[in-house]
């Protein structure tokens, strides 16, 4: 009885901390909620950072603090946009990234358009 009480504490305070990673990324400064998804893969949440010429992926629910994918901004290739359910967004990258869909608001998809043309001139860029 008392290591079935202490599995489920150590269980809940596990589920509290993922949730409260989850909160702490979704809340902190220069970030946007971003779904992705790797070619025909199904949508994840997660939260999308701007650094370094790079944007930083880090899905919602885990355990790990660094970005799960890091998208550089040199050689990106925007091939489509579309509207989904729900009043997001959807961008279709190719390029020198794998192919990987953006789905993200209006307003943070005009922030990662306006990063994507911002782009050093040296840098190669296709914005469709």
């Amino acid at each position: 009885m008392a290591v079935a009480a202490t599995i489920l504490i150590c269980v809940l305070l596990a589920a509290a901390l993922v949730v409260l990673r989850g909160f702490v990324l979704a809340r902190s400064r220069g970030s946007v909620p971003c779904r992705l998804r790797v070619r025909d893969q199904g949508w994840r949440s997660g939260v999308a950072r701007y650094a370094d010429g790079e944007l930083h992926w880090i899905p919602l629910i885990g355990v790990r603090l660094r970005p799960r994918h890091a998208i550089a901004r040199r050689g990106l290739v925007v091939s489509s946009r579309r509207e989904l359910d729900g009043g997001l967004y959807a961008v279709d990258c190719g390029g020198t990234t794998r192919d990987i869909s953006l789905a993200m608001s209006a307003d943070a998809l005009t922030g990662f358009l306006s990063w994507l043309e911002a782009a050093p001139p040296s840098a190669y860029l296709d914005v469709s």
